[in-house]
This record gives structure tokens, sequence and C-alpha cells, in this order.
């Protein structure tokens, strides 16, 4: 019979492309994880590794058992999500990957709410950035992840992910309300110098693509994954910028918030395994998000 540990390290490998990531993601040295490839291939008599100058790349073979281990680890989680739907008790660990406007606003809450419903449910949290964070879970890093999606921008969905709206904000412009850059609407930040997140992130290319499509080309000074160092950039009039309002729940700020053209709104969803989803811990914690959510709505300034 095959060893389900090293089915999950080629199924790991056929996910993250290298030995070297499949031994950083599950503490392992190289050379550990290269025995135990050596030993699977041992197992089943098949060439499952097939070396490229320096590059390993899985044979037909090898990609076969990579994608049947997949759904060896799947039927595994469901058996483990079953049981625990029989027992009266919700408890053990739930990792979860949250970014940094609903780590800000929403995740106090549910941790509150949780605390508070299911003292035995232990929650583990780590601040990821979506693409990342939807990525891991599927890798099974994390149980589940909070992400986002803006308007017209879909993300691939992943096969095997259950996908769970938490709700909608807002995306609006943001400007002092008194300095050297002002804007009473998007026309005004032509000439004002903008704060944006990194290049490659969905909220940079969106937000770029709006303002071209508003006939300009935004003047990106300051480039920072902190949204609070936008608020405060903001805030002092040295930049405009386009913040979710969940975000501008969470933090004073004087500031003044403008709508956007045709009232654009993000996404915020929890996904997780398609396998995991029926777990009552799993449950437990997408229902506390969402009442987390709903609360903070009510607290979201209204828009000029």
């Amino acid at each position: 019979m095959l060893d389900v540990r090293r089915l999950r390290l080629l199924h790991e490998f056929q996910l993250r492309g290298t030995l070297a990531e499949v031994a950083r993601a599950l503490s392992y040295s190289p050379s550990f994880i290269s025995q135990q490839m050596a030993l699977l291939e041992r197992e089943t008599g098949a060439a499952l590794l097939r070396r490229s100058g320096r590059r390993v790349h899985l044979t037909a073979q090898g990609e076969l058992l990579a994608t049947r281990a997949g759904e060896i680890l799947d039927r595994l989680e469901r058996a483990e999500a079953e049981l625990a739907a029989q027992t009266a008790t919700i408890a053990g660990t739930v990792r979860l990957a949250v970014f940094q406007s609903v780590a800000h606003t929403v995740l106090p809450r549910a941790v509150a709410l949780l605390a508070g419903a299911h003292p035995g449910l232990r929650v583990e949290i780590v601040e990821r950035e979506p693409e990342l964070g939807l990525f891991e879970t599927t890798a099974r890093d994390f149980d589940l992840v909070v992400a986002e999606q803006y308007p017209g921008m879909r993300r691939p969905r992943r096969k095997g992910i259950d996908h769970v709206t938490l709700g909608e904000d807002d995306l609006l412009l943001v400007s002092a309300r008194a300095g050297r850059h002002t804007a009473g609407g998007l026309s005004d930040a032509e000439t004002a110098p903008w704060v944006m997140e990194p290049r490659d992130t969905a909220s940079r290319s969106w937000v770029t693509q709006m303002c071209r499509g508003a006939g300009f080309e935004p003047d990106v000074r300051f480039e920072t994954p902190d949204l609070v160092t936008h608020l405060r950039l903001i805030e002092r009039g040295e930049a405009v910028g386009v913040l979710p309002a969940l975000f501008l729940a969470s933090l004073s700020a004087d500031v003044v918030v403008r709508s956007l053209p045709s009232a654009p709104r993000r996404e915020v969803f929890s996904a997780t395994r398609t396998a995991a989803a029926p777990a009552p811990a799993i449950t437990a914690v997408r229902t506390a998000l969402a009442d987390a959510y709903a609360d903070v709505l009510e607290e979201i300034p209204a828009a000029g």
C-alpha cells in the first residue's frame, strides 16, 4: 500500500513546482523530500520525476499519481469533516488567512464572537495578500482564507475551492479635508500625487484602470501595502487615494470621502477547500466572519 505522507509530498510538488518550495512549505530539508520521492518511486515501480538541467519535472505517471493523491487527501479531509459533524462540541484548530482591511475591522469582532460561542475552538490567524492566501489554502497551508475581488477583475476559480460571499463595500476616493491636495471628485485628482498598493496587486491594477478611464495617468508617488500609511498620507494632504469603505470604518481620520463614477463595489469572500467546507469548525468561523462583517457595514461613513 502506498504511503499517504509520500503521496502528499508528490501532490505538493505538483502544486508548488520545485522540491525546494515543498521543503520550505512543510519545514523539511530538500534532501529529505528527494529521499521520500525516491522511496515512492520504489513503491510504485514507476518513474515519477525526471530531470531537465537543474529543474525537476513530473513525468506523465507522476502527474497522474499526484492528481490522484490530491483526490485521496480530499477524501480524507471530507471524512474528518463528517466525523467532526457527529460531535456536539465545536473544537479543534482553524488556520485562517486574512488581508489587511478585514484584519483591521471584521477580524477582532469575529474572534470575540467565536471566543464566546465556541471556547474550545482555536483560530490561528495570519495576514496574507488575497492571491497568496488563496493559493496557500488550496495547498492546505490554511483551512480558510478571506479574500477580495475588484469590479470587472474576476479571479481564477480554483478547482476544489468553496467560495462564499461575506458582503460588498464601496470603493471610495479619499482626500484631505484641507491642504495642498483635496479632491471633490475624480476629475480633481488628475494633478494630485497618489498613494497606491504595490504593482501587480489587484487593487493597484483596478485603480490605475479607473484613472485611465477618466482620461489621466495617476502620478503614483507613494507605494505601500499598508493601508494605514495610505490614510495618514491622505489625511495630511500629501496624496489622494482609493480606499475600501470597510477599512475606513476602522480608523478615525480627518478626510473627505467621495463616491467614484458608477459607484463601484468590491466583493469580500471566504474560501476553503470543498472537502473541508462541511466541517463544523469551518462553518462556525464563516458564520462569525459574516456576522462581524454585517456589524461593521453599519459603521461605514457615508460618501459625499
